[in-house]
């Protein structure tokens, strides 16, 4: 039997393991992907690049031709919308793979990239029939784009119940102040819709229902984008990371998704699936670096003192580390996807059933750090091209640090799972007590001493 293409992007060991995910036609979709990517996809990326402009004036504004000719070739294949079919996050989670080696753009052309993929998860979950048919379809259509408003200036929201931008209802609507930051895509010319996190209900003694999410539409008066964040000097340029202020923004009361004080809720539904996105496009990105690193330290044309650069060092060794930290990476994404698959988010996240950790909590931290290391050694064996924009290892670098902050900082996560595995020693006490109970009444029938 043949082995099926994802294995020459993924391996064996992982496809083994959610190959029964895949139906016949989910399977002959997957091929059709990766042939889409090789013979279309890939190839453009250095295209899509060149153009963007380098004029501030004209940056911001720009929709990127060839993407937009690969989103319509992509949907005639039925390439379209991937995240939200009938197929496990495990499945989704290898498609998430193949399109993390394509950068911004790959998952950009099958409408699968952040922060739309959780917004529209966001609309088919929670949102009203009338909020899907007026932001879902056009999102589901790659009509327009959207984003995330959560994150705050001068608030520490890696604890979201920090944030302060306050949302109210006055009549039959509901009033927007804050100040936010760090938007993903609301810098994008087609960003027509804002999911913004707000406190609606300050003095309720939960603080966990004292926020809500509403619909703004990004043209509402009031919506001022002060400017691009960047990172590492990359703006991520069309779409962005922006700084917004909301004053005194005012939209109807029917923007108000899922019911009030439910913020929190609709955030732990959104950030589940989304992590693992994240995970596997990483995971995507750093096996892109280690291919690239391969070839280059093979390249006859780059030897040193008369060696190839593989000859050198520590170069096999750092390859093999690589090979090893992207398969332990890998397998642990999957089996979190395949943990919400059977349990739900709720259940990954507090560590129900055998997930005594939290899975998600543990990858959020181990596949960003993961992912940082290969592609540093891939950086160091191109040398000086490595850190240019020659190559795309520093931009996918810069991109892969932010991970390490932007769904929560890697010390939050740290925390969580050290603190949930102290909850287990009261059991492991009891465990223990209740054997050596038993050892001593095995040597007492034996009639020896222990040694130890």
């Amino acid at each position: 039997m043949s082995k099926h293409p994802v294995v020459e992007y993924t391996s064996e060991a992982s496809w083994a393991m959610v190959e029964d995910k895949f139906s016949p036609y989910a399977k002959e979709t997957l091929s059709k992907l990766i042939k889409f990517m090789e013979d279309e996809v890939y190839p453009a990326i250095k295209v899509a690049h060149a153009q963007i402009p380098e004029d501030p004036a004209t940056r911001w504004k720009t929709v990127i031709p060839i993407v937009e000719e690969l989103k319509s070739k992509a949907k005639k294949l039925g390439l379209w919308n991937l995240f939200l079919s009938k197929a496990t996050l495990s499945g989704y989670a290898v498609i998430a793979e193949i399109l993390g080696r394509g950068g911004h753009f790959a998952p950009q052309v099958v409408n699968c990239s952040a922060p739309d993929t959780g917004n529209m998860e966001v609309l088919a979950r929670y949102g009203s029939p009338e909020q899907q048919k007026k932001w879902l379809v056009p999102l589901l259509n790659g009509e327009i784009r959207s984003s995330f408003a959560m994150t705050e200036k001068n608030v520490a929201s890696s604890d979201a119940t920090n944030i302060r931008t306050s949302i109210k209802r006055e009549g039959d609507e509901i009033v927007i102040n804050g100040h936010k930051w760090w938007i993903s895509g609301a810098g994008d010319p087609r960003c027509k819709i804002h999911l913004v996190l707000g406190k609606s209900d300050p003095g309720n003694k939960s603080a966990y229902q004292q926020q809500s999410i509403v619909l703004v539409p990004a043209d509402t008066p009031g919506v001022k984008i002060i400017r691009p964040m960047k990172v590492f000097g990359y703006d991520d340029a069309p779409e962005g990371h922006c700084e917004i202020i909301y004053e005194n923004v005012r939209v109807p009361l029917g923007n108000l998704v899922l019911g009030w004080g439910k913020g929190f809720e609709i955030i732990q539904g959104r950030l589940g699936p989304g992590r693992i996105h994240h995970c596997m496009r990483s995971i995507g990105a750093a096996q892109k670096a280690l291919d690239t690193m391969l070839q280059r330290v093979t390249d006859p044309a780059k030897k040193t003192f008369g060696k190839f650069l593989y000859e050198h060092g520590t170069v096999v060794a750092d390859i093999a580390k690589s090979r090893a930290e992207i398969e332990s990476a890998r397998l642990l994404v999957l089996s979190a996807a395949l943990q919400i698959d059977k349990y739900k988010a709720k259940g990954a996240f507090e560590g129900d059933r055998n997930s005594q950790s939290g899975i998600l909590n543990v990858l959020q931290f181990v596949v960003p750090s993961m992912a940082l290391e290969v592609v540093d050694r891939a950086i160091q064996s191109f040398g000086a091209e490595g850190v240019s924009q020659d190559q795309e290892l520093a931009s996918t670098w810069s991109g892969l640090r932010t991970l390490r902050i932007a769904d929560g900082p890697d010390a939050v996560h740290i925390q969580q799972v050290g603190l949930k595995e102290l909850k287990r020693v009261p059991a492991l006490v009891q465990r223990e007590k209740e054997m050596k109970k038993k050892q001593a009444i095995l040597m007492e029938k034996a009639g020896i001493k222990a040694h130890l």
